[in-house]
């Protein structure tokens, strides 16, 4: 899908994996408090907590609930290689933060910690509006599946189903997906104070899409959370939740 970035482009960042050079960091005071404790009890959250120390603990127990209910009804299809990879991002945390986790829930293992962008409809440095309308070019939060890979005008690119009723279950046909984009980068955000905008992908830095997008397809699961946005909190898993009973 097309793409719409602000500013001059800034030269890729060099490919960046875990325990590289950290990205850049926005004011402390644009992020939320973490809650000192975690929620209750969810399968697997305090052993990923471990590996990924500074990911939001209700937001990753939101996103392990609602990968626990969307597996329910897809059993009888087999089960994906790609089946215990999660990526969780983050949209309370401001473009300029690695808001992007993605975690091997069996080993467990965090894979790749990077920067990713939301859409122009949701806001500038910090995503405040979600939508699952065409038109709105606005991220969407939820439970996504990754689907195929295709190349497309923004080069190698992931489709994301949306699994979550009423919040991202158009994301196929508002081509929301996620691929690499040259205003996603350390050099980006440092000169402009923040990243370019997609039209509502979670585009990423393009020294790591290909490798992120491959570790995703064909099965992996897309957590999107905001929990500074009053709807979201625990709502979206909860939706999906109370689908597939």
């Amino acid at each position: 899908m097309g793409t719409v970035a602000l500013g001059v482009a800034g030269e890729a960042g060099a490919a960046r994996r875990v325990g590289t050079a950290a990205g850049v960091r926005a004011s402390r005071s644009l992020n939320p408090p973490k809650p000192a404790t975690a929620p209750a009890a969810v399968p697997g959250l305090d052993d990923l907590r471990r590996v990924a120390p500074d990911l939001d603990v209700q937001t990753l127990a939101d996103a392990l609930s609602a990968v626990g209910c969307a597996r329910g009804p897809r059993i009888g299809k087999g089960r994906s290689a790609h089946d215990s990879i999660l990526a969780v991002i983050d949209y309370s945390l401001p473009s300029t933060e690695k808001r992007l986790w993605v975690l091997d829930l069996e080993k467990p293992a965090l894979l790749f910690h990077e920067l990713v962008a939301h859409g122009i409809g949701s806001g500038e440095t910090l995503a405040t509006r979600f939508s699952n309308e065409n038109g709105t070019r606005a991220s969407s939060l939820g439970l996504y599946h990754a689907a195929e890979v295709y190349e497309g005008r923004n080069g190698y690119s992931l489709r994301l189903d949306g699994l979550t009723p009423g919040v991202n279950n158009r994301a196929r046909e508002r081509d929301i997906v996620m691929h690499g984009a040259w205003y996603v980068s350390p050099e980006h955000a440092r000169k402009f104070g923040r990243l370019g905008r997609s039209w509502g992908c979670p585009a990423l830095d393009t020294a790591v899409a290909r490798p992120v997008i491959d570790t995703l397809r064909d099965g992996a699961w897309v957590f999107i959370g905001a929990r500074t946005v009053e709807r979201e909190k625990s709502e979206v898993a909860a939706t999906l939740c109370a689908r597939s009973r």
